[in-house]
């Protein structure tokens, strides 16, 4: 069946002498993995293998056969262009990281309109916005992409609730029993990062190195907590080099 899906590159390996399995998150399929061949051919006429490149944004057209394990593509091009991501270190740190944790997150085949729409929209902001609002692009996106999953924190900072319990996922009343813990400001930031609604407000929200390493760290132990396939985030350390 020939189907019209947008679609955002989460990896690329070789395939072969000249081509590629590319895992796509697809708006309409979810994650399915497309074998291109001759993508990586000297003699290719076109730009396949750039386009298949992680964080690309596409429009594709795909053969979908149920229960394959490969799919194909027929046709595609560029979804939208980026201006300076790829260019920009902290920038493709981010988005490769951003891609890397929805490769881990996303079970195969599970479609997720709404988690893809927001996706395709980051990747784009994080090309536009200026970088004071980017460095809490990590941030964000993990608590946003846990949340249209269904992993959330319950309940909200207050001076009767000033701890957060990784285990619960919840604000309380005590300070938890076992590790990580967060410190009362610390806790103060992640319920300010949890009720942002617009993009733009990333940049009231002022974080130093240390802090948002560990924020990013209690996030990716609680999605550990509450899900069986993260495993370890490879690009992380990268990441966290990048915006010391």
């Amino acid at each position: 069946m020939l189907e019209n899906t947008r679609a955002i590159v989460l990896r690329s390996v070789k395939y072969g002498d000249s081509g590629l399995i590319s895992t796509l998150f697809t708006e309409k399929q979810g994650v399915q993995a497309y074998i291109v061949q001759g993508a990586r051919s000297s003699r290719a006429k076109s730009n396949k293998a750039a386009m298949l490149q992680p964080t690309t944004l596409l429009d594709v057209v795909v053969y979908h056969k149920p229960n394959s394990g490969l799919q194909h593509i027929r046709e595609m091009q560029y979804g939208y262009l980026y201006i300076q991501l790829q260019e920009d270190i902290v920038r493709n740190s981010i988005a490769l990281f951003s891609a890397e944790l929805l490769l881990r997150l996303l079970p195969e085949h599970a479609q997720q309109e709404q988690l893809f729409g927001f996706a395709f929209k980051y990747f784009q902001w994080l090309d536009q916005l200026d970088i004071e609002t980017v460095a809490n692009f990590p941030l964000y996106f993990i608590i946003q992409c846990s949340h249209l999953l269904g992993y959330e924190i319950s309940g909200s900072y207050s001076a009767n609730t000033p701890y957060l319990n990784l285990q619960d996922g919840a604000f309380t009343a005590v300070p938890p029993s076992a590790p990580p813990y967060l410190d009362i400001e610390e806790a103060k930031a992640l319920n300010a990062l949890l009720n942002i609604e617009e993009i733009t407000q990333l940049k009231n929200i002022v974080l130093n190195a240390a802090m948002r390493n560990r924020l990013l760290d209690w996030y990716i132990e609680f999605l550990h907590r509450h899900t069986q396939h993260l495993g370890s985030i490879k690009s992380l350390a990268v990441l966290r080099a990048i915006l010391h």
